[in-house]
């Protein structure tokens, strides 16, 4: 599998968190976006890519290639960042076999049917659903906005 060194939610996707905090902190050289609606939105891939830092490669896939291709061989020296923006795509992920074994749950906010859970994020039924069946798969789920801050277990609020 490919070097994963954060998998997060978070429904901003690249912003200022995830560019100033956690890729430094993490030396992240590779974002990949595995999202099926913007894997299709050429505007918006761009607006993504021109976001990253400088020195960061950007990557966004629908969930069935990134299933494809975060199950690949590591490449030296590789760090890379993977980013959805519900814990649905992590469960689809694992379910297609990419072994992830963390998922950070960071900003996903209140909208539709979506509902205060931890701190700053909102799940619906679905996406409690999904945390609740990573969780017996193995995957641990956590909430952590930045990395200075102190990690809340997902399993105590579901």
């Amino acid at each position: 599998m490919r070097n994963i060194v954060l998998a997060r939610v978070d429904d901003r996707l690249i912003h200022g968190e995830v560019v100033s905090v956690w890729s430094p902190s993490l030396s992240i050289n590779r974002i990949v976006i595995v999202d099926d609606e913007v894997a299709v939105d050429a505007f918006n891939k761009r607006v993504l890519k021109a976001l990253a830092p400088e020195g960061i490669k950007v990557l966004v896939y629908d969930v069935a290639t990134a299933s494809e291709k975060l199950k690949g061989e590591p490449k030296p020296g590789e760090k890379m960042m993977v980013l959805t923006k519900t814990p649905i795509s992590y469960l689809r992920l694992v379910e297609n076999g990419v072994g992830i074994k963390e998922v950070n749950l960071g900003g996903m906010g209140v909208r539709d049917a979506r509902k205060p859970f931890i701190k700053n994020v909102a799940c619906d039924e679905a996406e409690i659903e999904a945390i609740r069946k990573l969780e017996s798969l193995g995957v641990r789920v956590y909430y952590q906005l930045v990395p200075e801050q102190q990690v809340i277990e997902a399993k105590t609020y579901i």
